[in-house]
């Protein structure tokens, strides 16, 4: 009896070690993997690069006195409409010492001239009533005094524009107008401030900045590597950061023949005309993307890029295709790519199963917590 359960106890020793290798030959050995499927579908297919850079508008205008002062009025305020002739700001003369007592003095010394050539007039008019002069003689003295009264009114009139930046004969300069039609965009100066007069020497200073808001362009760079895919004429799609959900059309009007470094690359200045349509309103100044399209293809058959291998040349691509339980290795013919989807021209069909991602066992995890 002994014996028999000697030999029960060693076969189920045995019995136990065959099981036990069994489950961990199960347990590491390796189960095939699993792709999900895919199906080309349509799509359009764009190819595009970025531009960045802001909204301006066309022309834009910095209004100038052509006179220094203190701004006595101002007339406009930032985002009013104006026309061309419109009153901006009117300026208070401040004259110049030297200037002001230069035309007083001229004004004297006219003072001076006239009653010189009055006294000259009346002394030899009874001499001509009488006959003693010849009338060719008393046309000099009529004519010397009203030249006197000329240079009288002329000296009269200088002191005035120096004085108050306006004569008596013309509208003056101390009225500064807008010289466009347009929206005023920013008014740097206040009532009360001091202003410079633009000449050759100072650019002067500036009342307000007007723009036509109706004609607006986007300004931005391209770098070195993009800019030989670029042509003038393109369609650009612009998005503007500060409005969500809204796209601009523009087309590509100028390229910069000439690149600035910037941060160590060389960019080129481009310029897209942007239309707006009817119920959009743009900023000037509204910083945005361009995209501009390189090529486009509409409607097209696609597969995503990730499934498509391609040789160690990047020449030719192929995909595996389902074959019954397994995938069998198709050449395929490419065309365009927009980085997430390519263009399938041969190889595939809209009904071809393709292999996919590799689908991915999640392990759970048990988290065992105690109070």
């Amino acid at each position: 009896m002994k014996k028999i359960l000697k030999y029960v106890l060693l076969f189920g020793l045995v019995a136990l070690f065959i099981w036990t290798m069994y489950f961990l030959y199960e347990k590491s050995a390796s189960k095939p993997d699993e792709f999900n499927t895919e199906l080309p579908k349509k799509n359009n297919v764009v190819k595009k690069t970025v531009a960045n850079g802001s909204i301006v508008p066309r022309k834009e205008i910095l209004i100038k006195p052509v006179v220094s002062g203190i701004i006595r009025e101002l007339y406009v305020e930032a985002g009013q409409q104006v026309k061309k002739g419109d009153a901006l700001a009117k300026i208070q003369i401040i004259p110049d010492m030297m200037s002001l007592s230069s035309a007083e003095n001229r004004v004297r010394a006219s003072e001076i001239t006239v009653a010189n050539a009055q006294m000259n007039y009346d002394r030899n008019k009874p001499l001509l009533d009488k006959g003693v002069i010849a009338p060719a003689e008393m046309q000099t003295y009529e004519i010397g005094l009203r030249n006197a009264k000329q240079e009288r009114e002329a000296a009269q009139e200088a002191l005035q524009v120096v004085r108050d930046g306006v004569s008596r004969n013309s509208t003056g300069n101390t009225v500064v107008r807008s010289t466009i039609d347009g929206m005023v965009l920013d008014v740097p100066v206040k009532e009360g401030n001091s202003v410079i007069e633009r000449n050759n020497f100072n650019e002067g200073t500036t009342i307000a900045a007007i723009a036509d808001m109706t004609d607006l362009i986007f300004q931005g760079t391209v770098d070195e590597s993009e800019v030989g895919k670029v042509e003038l004429g393109m369609p650009v799609v612009l998005t503007v950061g500060a409005i969500d959900n809204a796209k601009w059309d523009a087309e590509l009007e100028y390229i910069a023949p000439k690149g600035v470094e910037e941060n160590g690359a060389i960019q080129f200045e481009i310029r897209a005309a942007v239309v707006v349509k009817e119920g959009q309103h743009l900023r000037s100044g509204y910083s945005g993307n361009a995209d501009i399209v390189l090529e486009r293809r509409d409607s097209v058959l696609t597969v995503p890029e990730s499934i498509v291998s391609f040789n160690a040349k990047g020449d030719s691509a192929f995909v595996h295709v389902k074959n019954g339980e397994g995938w069998k290795k198709t050449w395929i013919k490419t065309g365009l790519s927009d980085g997430m989807n390519l263009e399938i021209l041969e190889g595939v069909t809209a009904e071809t199963e393709l292999r996919g991602a590799k689908k991915v066992e999640k392990e759970h995890e048990i988290s065992v917590s105690s109070e």
